[in-house]
């Protein structure tokens, strides 16, 4: 321990400070002696700390975009999953004909899965290169998940095409087209 100035010591006696307390500040004052205190950072401190937060931060980035990437490709495998155990087998000779965005996909199916996905209970899913039939509790899975992989779904409402004149399209509301219409 540094040696107590006279004053210090008279406070020890007289029971106004801690042994503690008379240490601590002997030690303060060593270090105020010796020149220990802090110096400001210099510049190149300030440039090397900079740089370590801009690393951080990039690195920050670039683990969100990987974390961001696995979740992507976790949700694609769980709707490959979601598909391969819950496709209906298809068969048939009769095409059922349906869009995929711009182009006219076929498939080809038997009258009851006609008639399953004119009414809704069964919905037309991606599924690599190809499509696959899922029934509606199925599609609802790979719905959360990604709902643009769901190609065709009859129960689902959908916005009709317009051609751009709405007299048009008033006449020939009046008219009624069969959903199960073949091509």
């Amino acid at each position: 321990m540094a040696k107590a100035n006279p004053l210090q010591e008279q406070l020890l006696k007289a029971g106004l400070v801690k042994k503690s307390q008379v240490s601590q500040a002997a030690r303060e004052q060593v270090k105020a002696r010796h020149g220990k205190a802090p110096v400001a950072p210099s510049e190149s401190q300030r440039e090397a700390d900079r740089l370590r937060a801009e690393k951080a931060e990039r690195d920050r980035a670039l683990e969100a975009e990987r974390k961001e990437k696995a979740r992507a490709q976790e949700l694609q495998a769980q709707i490959r999953q979601i598909i391969e155990t819950n496709k209906v087998k298809r068969d048939g000779d009769s095409e059922y004909r349906f869009n995929d965005g711009t182009v006219i996909r076929t498939l080809l199916v038997n009258a009851p899965l006609r008639r399953q996905l004119a009414s809704g209970a069964l919905v037309i899913a991606r599924h690599g290169e190809g499509f696959e039939l899922l029934p509606r509790a199925a599609a609802d899975k790979v719905r959360e998940r990604d709902a643009s992989a769901i190609v065709l779904d009859n129960a689902q409402p959908s916005a009709e095409p317009s051609t751009g004149n709405a007299d048009d399209d008033a006449y020939y509301a009046q008219f009624q087209v069969p959903d199960d219409l073949v091509w």
